[in-house]
């Protein structure tokens, strides 16, 4: 699908927070700038996340206590070993709530991929982006979101 512009990229983080449970991963994967950490940021702020929302680029997490659930959103393009994932909390960041990760392929346990949402994202303009949705069953609605 063609995310035109923030607004449509808005609409459809809250489309994915509204059917966000706990134990869900989203993981957002594409290159520098595709729009990984606007998109997360559109999630977070329709489960009623206020104000500033960072990317966790240096923090490697940031924690939201949204008024539904925990999410855990990390960012793992720097994390070189393995060991790191375990001292974020990673693994029981999942049994806390929901977790989003940006760079999947930097560390993302492969037991988790069959069932994450997850979204490809690569910019196709100054503010287009193409976005490549896949996931369980349950997720099949956003396929039919307006591109």
């Amino acid at each position: 699908m063609t995310l035109d512009d923030e607004t449509v990229t808005a609409a459809l983080g809250a489309r994915i927070a509204a059917a966000l449970r706990p134990g869900d991963v989203v993981a957002l994967s594409g290159d520098l700038g595709a729009g990984k950490t606007a998109l997360a940021r559109a999630i977070l702020w329709a489960l009623g996340v206020m104000g500033h929302v960072p990317s966790p680029t240096f923090t490697l997490v940031q924690i939201y206590e949204t008024p539904r659930l925990i999410v855990h959103h990390f960012d793992l393009y720097r994390v070189e070993d393995e060991s790191e994932l375990r001292e974020l909390g990673l693994d029981e960041a999942k049994d806390d709530g929901a977790v989003l990760i940006e760079w999947p392929d930097h560390g993302m346990p492969e037991a988790w991929s069959n069932d994450a949402l997850t979204v490809s994202l690569s910019a196709i303009g100054e503010t287009a982006r193409q976005a490549v949705i896949a996931g369980p069953e349950r997720w099949r609605s956003l396929a039919d979101f307006p591109s």
